[in-house]
């Protein structure tokens, strides 16, 4: 078991790097004007924002593949935007429109898109450990080059799925990464206050099942740990668990005050904005002047003006589509059997 610090790249081309930062930076922009529109009570319900964790998400993402599966829990929707689901179809879908990704139905807890691999947001906590596991036991019966990345809160942690998961996964060898998203807090409950181990990766230790702790504000950091696990997971030597420890800079949702965290506190990890690291490492190795900054953030802007236009304009789903989506056909003959 190791903990992976935080580093500076050593060699990416400035095509990645920037395609990472402008990424990084449509999902902040995208979460800021959700909670504009929340506010505004064109969205309803929950809504929870992924303001602070970016580096995580992308970090993931870069090191995998886009035939790979994705399960998170209900703070998803910076990973659907990472996966390649539109931003129009993400803000729709926080609209409850039916050219949301979901067709309006799911709301901000449940994204889904069989296309594009992503297998949700799920709102019941710890719930998609165990379906990623499934995920992974039916890549491995069928003999896929493939790997599912299973995420999860510090909050989920503690649920007795997790252990179950983990036993099994480790027993059949199974080629799935498990991500503990660590953003230090459990809704309002620091990890401290709810766990005698803090360090979330040594829960692995008991499965044998190899862990790493990795900087969750540095998304070269969080790539490079991520491509390692990927390797092993797909290889088929097993699991591999990443504790990523990040922040997230808002309440757990947007009914949320978080009055149990201090402005100091708050403040301090926004001094390590991944944001902010990045485009400094921009500068820094000379990949990009501050015009081009400038005109990446432009150019999100109107993405974000283009994905509200479309989402308010689209029409809410028909009373007649109720009962639509709720099954689905397969050619696998063992389910059809049931």
């Amino acid at each position: 078991m190791a903990k992976v610090k935080a580093s500076d790249a050593p060699s990416y081309t400035r095509e990645q790097v920037l395609y990472w930062y402008r990424q990084m930076l449509a999902v902040r922009r995208m979460e800021e004007k959700a909670a504009q529109l929340y506010t505004q009570q064109k969205i309803r319900g929950f809504l929870h924002l992924y303001i602070g964790q970016e580096a995580t998400g992308m970090g993931i993402e870069a090191a995998i593949r886009k035939e790979d599966y994705v399960i998170t829990g209900y703070r998803e929707h910076g990973n659907a935007y990472f996966r390649g689901i539109s931003m129009r179809a993400i803000l729709a879908e926080l609209m409850g429109k039916e050219t949301g990704c979901s067709r309006g139905k799911g709301g901000s807890m449940h994204m889904f898109s069989a296309k594009h691999r992503f297998l949700g947001g799920h709102g019941i906590v710890g719930a998609q450990i165990g379906i990623g596991t499934g995920v992974a036991f039916a890549i491995k019966y069928r003999n896929e080059d493939l790997i599912c990345v299973t995420m999860f809160g510090d909050g989920a942690a503690r649920q007795g799925m997790l252990h179950e998961s983990f036993n099994m996964a480790m027993l059949w060898r199974l080629p799935v990464v498990y991500v503990c998203e660590n953003n230090q807090y459990a809704m309002g409950t620091a990890v401290h206050r709810s766990s005698n181990v803090t360090d979330i990766y040594r829960l692995a230790c008991a499965y044998d099942m190899p862990s790493q702790q990795v900087d969750g504000m540095n998304v070269f950091a969080v790539y490079e740990a991520m491509k390692r696990a990927a390797d092993q997971a797909r290889s088929g030597q097993g699991p591999y668990l990443l504790e990523v420890l990040t922040y997230r800079y808002r309440g757990h949702s947007m009914s949320d005050p978080a009055k149990y965290r201090t402005r100091e506190e708050v403040e301090a990890y926004k001094e390590r904005d991944p944001l902010a690291h990045l485009q400094s490492y921009l500068y820094e190795h000379r990949l990009a002047t501050p015009e081009e900054i400038d005109k990446i953030e432009e150019e999100v802007a109107a993405e974000v003006d283009d994905a509200v236009a479309f989402a308010e304009a689209s029409p809410y789903p028909t009373p007649d589509q109720l009962y639509q989506d709720v099954y689905v056909q397969t050619d696998y003959p063992f389910i059809r059997e049931w």
